[in-house]
């Protein structure tokens, strides 16, 4: 089974370099890694181009953003599974890739997910806090669930079927193409109760009031415009709830 692993950049020389090597790293080797770079001008091409032989596919130019990036990842990719890594993540370790797959050989499956964890900027070794996922069931994203996407791993069947990410919302098109995907067109998921990803954590006061509201926003387009119903009042509810996830600080692991 064919996996691609698709990287988006955007001067991201300081931390692309710990992506590359993790996914290099990985003890499953059927892997097509592709990295989409925006047009960096910061010296990541520079880096990407120190593992260019075995890149399988690299793409730099100027594009409309992250999910522009994604799409051209996707429309390049040539596996049968489909995931992203981002350029300030890496995998949590070295057999992730191999766990999916493994996950992937229930045929009946169309999609899975598994656990993202948080880590210091300048210590990728330091948890600061988990993001722990669910089995998906009807509902689940009008309480703001959603699985974490750097875990999201899919048939490329289904970006075929569905839909690409749509580039008309600023920075929800990953909740709305999974909303779409699992809530709308019931597609098959697995949750993996293990960690995939590490992310390097940009620290809670840097989220603000301004993306939040952006972010509740356009899960209510999302929502909607995919045929559901939302009660705003509840989903607030269960949103601001999270918000304790944010300072639970966790020690070394």
């Amino acid at each position: 089974m064919l996996v691609s692993i698709i990287t988006v950049a955007l001067n991201a020389r300081s931390t692309i370099e710990d992506t590359i090597k993790s996914v290099l790293g990985q003890i499953y080797k059927n892997v097509e890694y592709i990295i989409i770079d925006g047009g960096s001008t910061d010296g990541t091409v520079d880096i990407i181009n120190k593992y260019r032989d075995r890149v399988s596919r690299v793409i730099s130019e100027p594009d409309k953003g992250i999910y522009d990036g994604m799409n051209k990842g996707i429309l390049t990719a040539s596996g049968d599974i489909i995931g992203f890594l981002n350029a300030d993540d890496m995998f949590y370790d070295n057999t992730v890739i191999q766990g999916i797959v493994s996950a992937f050989t229930d045929n009946t499956i169309d999609c899975v997910y598994g656990n993202l964890v948080y880590v210091r900027r300048q210590d990728p070794a330091c948890i600061t806090r988990v993001w722990r996922s669910q089995a998906f069931c009807d509902g689940l994203f009008e309480k703001s669930w959603t699985p974490a996407h750097p875990t999201f791993y899919c048939k490329k069947a289904l970006y075929e079927r569905f839909g690409l990410y749509r580039t008309d919302f600023k920075i929800a098109a990953d909740v709305e193409l999974m909303y779409r995907f699992l809530q709308k067109n019931h597609i098959r998921s697995k949750y993996v109760n293990t960690n995939f990803v590490r992310m390097r954590d940009s620290g809670v006061s840097n989220r603000g009031i301004k993306s939040t509201v952006v972010i509740i926003r356009e899960m209510k387009r999302a929502i909607i415009e995919n045929g559901g119903q939302l009660n705003l009042i509840k989903y607030l509810f269960f949103k601001f709830l999270k918000l304790s996830e944010f300072f639970k600080i966790y020690g070394k692991r």
